[in-house]
């Protein structure tokens, strides 16, 4: 299972029993293959991938990439297009697009570690759980020097409140017809200004942790973009002599690292290629993947300095080939269970890793097409993006 299933189950096996390096390991079925699958809790990859991060993260401060002493992750969440089963359509849900044809699809919702590269916790769930929801579960993995960045889509007096209650710093970009509040910053051509932010009075207070009278203080900074536009972004960091609003512009962009980790997951990883249909499948396959990207990026963490060094004359710095990464686990990832040959593999991993860079070229953009998924429908790969798994 942790070894990228996304081709037929009998070429999977195949290829399984020629590659581990275990003479005990005779052939089996796809059909023995399934019925013992049942038998493992899709938590159990999870519960692997915390014992990755909780080491990475113990007694390796020199390797930690910190924001002012800060960890910074960020909460987001994506949309993946299941198999379409009644099953799974009973569980997760279904939508119409826009040629009319049903289809099954989950919330994926992950934190993520925007600076070092790993998730620090997942889930896929049905598409009526909201965002917001997600977000409030995946607070119980963050810790106290956490800085959690959210898009606009997220802010909310509750949340707001949950961040105030574990003392979780966060960055969060709202609309600017958000509340009267906002408003009012957004018409007074402030920069910066600090709040006290008010709970919607419309609000059930009987089912909320707080009170129509609960007051946060926050700060509100506003930035502008390259494009000229203007965002307004909200935060508990209140101290504008330490952080600048330059800083801010900066942090916020910090981001993107989650939305390109959704393609890594999508198009890299093959995440959507699910080797069965029901749906403890499904999670299995999800977990899995979120558990192989963790082993991947701790590989990627371990080279950095060394590619950094091996490439410093160039003319561009250079970086990891993610997608070829996931080509050349495929296979070997089996034998780094292995004790008597996780060294060796490791070694080996290494080495083709640092075998296929490409560069980063700066100051590039491109264009984004923001209706692309619109039809529910994944676009055509193009040449250089071919599947390495």
């Amino acid at each position: 299972m942790t070894n990228m299933l996304r081709r037929s189950l009998s070429i999977e096996i195949v290829d399984f029993i020629k590659n581990v390096n275990n003479k005990n390991i005779k052939n089996f079925t796809k059909s023995a293959f399934i019925q013992q699958r049942k038998k493992i809790r899709p938590e159990v990859f999870k519960e692997l991938s915390n014992t990755l991060i909780k080491e990475f993260y113990t007694d390796n401060d020199l390797s930690i990439k910190l924001w002012n002493g800060y960890r910074v992750l960020s909460i987001d969440g994506s949309i993946i297009t299941l198999p379409n089963t009644k099953e799974l359509s009973l569980e997760y849900g279904k939508q119409i697009n826009n040629t009319t044809v049903e289809i099954v699809q989950a919330r994926a919702s992950v934190m993520y570690d925007v600076l070092n590269e790993l998730v620090i916790d997942s889930e896929l769930s049905p598409l009526k759980i909201g965002e917001r929801i997600l977000a409030k579960k995946h607070l119980k993995k963050a810790i106290i020097n956490d800085l959690i960045i959210y898009d606009r889509g997220y802010p909310s007096f509750e949340l707001v409140y949950e961040h105030n209650r574990l003392n979780i710093q966060f960055l969060m970009r709202v609309k600017t017809n958000y509340n009267k509040q906002i408003k009012n910053f957004v018409e007074s051509k402030k920069k910066n200004q600090i709040i006290e932010l008010r709970p919607d009075p419309k609000n059930n207070f009987k089912t909320k942790n707080f009170e129509k009278e609960s007051r946060i203080t926050v700060r509100l900074v506003r930035v502008k973009l390259a494009n000229g536009k203007e965002e307004i972004l909200m935060t508990t960091l209140l101290n504008s002599k330490k952080y600048t609003i330059k800083m801010f512009k900066e942090l916020y962009f910090k981001r993107w690292g989650v939305e390109t980790y959704y393609d890594e997951l999508k198009n890299k990883l093959k995440v959507e290629f699910f080797s069965g249909y029901s749906s403890m499948t499904i999670q299995q396959d999800f977990n899995v993947s979120i558990f192989i990207s963790n082993i991947q990026s701790l590989f990627t963490n371990e080279i950095k300095e060394e590619i950094e060094e091996i490439t410093k004359e160039r003319q561009y710095k250079y970086r990891l080939n993610k997608n070829m990464s996931y080509g050349l686990l495929k296979n070997r990832i089996i034998n780094l269970f292995n004790e008597d040959e996780s060294v060796e593999i490791t070694e080996e991993l290494k080495e083709l890793f640092r075998t296929y860079l490409v560069p980063i070229r700066p100051n590039r953009n491109n264009k984004r097409h923001m209706n692309k998924y619109r039809t529910k429908r994944k676009p055509k790969v193009i040449k250089n993006l071919k599947d390495a798994i």
